[in-house]
């Protein structure tokens, strides 16, 4: 019987300052990802980071691991950009079967990565297979605000908000992935709107090996933001829908006071002119918006916006070996 070769994975990895807790994540890849039949190449997308990774950081007997590179970027980009440089270059080297996307400081789990990958070999790697969050483990206050983007995001795009960046994504979807502009502002909402087939699988968070969250109130809101951008266009229609709609109750209103005013004797002297202005003035407001907003859907359709594919390697500087070592 002809035993299938190893499945080659990329795992990539953004991350800024985070070299302790990635090495310990990555060795428990390894000891979780050592019965299966795989083999790994790690990349290390260093955003920006003002720490330099050390050796020891590194150190451990590999079983399933074959190399850890680390990127580096020549600026801060922000976690969403740092996966899109990313996979270009994963997409660029196109020796593996999928790439891993998960975060470097142990929330993104060894034992969910293996979930992922069952998932991903039951499917005979034809989907693309997301973390679902199943369990959360920020506080009480970050939980609620992102309640709140997550029904904002639904109401703005028709989208509902489940995942986060773990995920993997068979090799021959960067094709499409990496000549997406949306790529370049959120990973996963650019995967929505790519019509790329996915499905979800639940797996709790984990917990930070080391350190704190650089995740605050202010880049949760750019995060959501990024996510919303993504679906500019369909945003766009939906709010110049609310704004027409909101144009004609405002005018059925004017109508209503006009009635009431010379047809019955209900009205109350000087109402009827208050009301009708105040309702003109919401109606010539919300007609603005309407008009805005369709210049906006317009000029986007025109314009010719950041391909990843085509302009990530400004941002780049060569790969250096971190294991084995040069």
């Amino acid at each position: 019987m002809i035993q299938d070769p190893p499945l080659r994975l990329s795992v990539l990895m953004p991350l800024r300052d985070d070299w302790q807790s990635c090495g310990e994540l990555i060795r428990r890849i390894d000891r979780a990802m050592a019965p299966d039949s795989c083999t790994i190449e790690v990349l290390l997308v260093d955003d920006g980071s003002l720490l330099r990774w050390s050796p020891d950081d590194f150190q451990g007997d590999f079983a399933v691991v074959r190399a850890i590179r680390t990127l580096r970027l020549r600026r801060n980009l922000g976690h969403q950009r740092a996966i899109a440089v990313g996979l270009v270059h994963v997409h660029q080297a196109a020796s593996y079967d999928a790439v891993v996307v998960m975060d470097a400081d142990g929330e993104d789990t060894p034992e969910g990565l293996a979930r992922l990958l069952r998932e991903y070999s039951s499917g005979h790697g034809t989907k693309l297979i997301f973390a679902e969050r199943s369990r959360r483990s920020e506080s009480l206050v970050f939980r609620f605000f992102y309640q709140f983007f997550k029904g904002l995001h639904w109401c703005l795009t028709g989208v509902s908000v489940k995942v986060g960046n773990f995920s993997i994504v068979p090799i021959q979807y960067l094709n499409t992935l990496v000549v997406m502009s949306e790529l370049w502002n959120h990973y996963a909402a650019a995967v929505f709107r790519s019509k790329l087939p996915f499905t979800m699988v639940p797996i709790p968070r984990g917990t930070r090996i080391a350190g704190t969250s650089k995740m605050n109130f202010v880049a949760l809101v750019s995060h959501g933001l990024s996510a919303i951008s993504v679906f500019g266009d369909i945003v766009g229609v939906r709010i110049l829908i609310a704004a027409l709609v909101g144009c004609l109750l405002s005018a059925l209103g004017i109508v209503v006071v006009a009635f009431v005013r010379f047809f019955t004797n209900l009205a109350i002297p000087g109402w009827a002119t208050n009301a009708a202005g105040i309702l003109a003035i919401i109606m010539i407001q919300l007609f603005t918006v309407a008009a805005s907003f369709t210049f906006y859907v317009l000029a986007n359709r025109a314009n010719l916006e950041f391909v990843p594919l085509r302009d990530y390697a400004l941002f780049v500087e060569p790969t250096v070996e971190i294991f084995p070592h040069e």
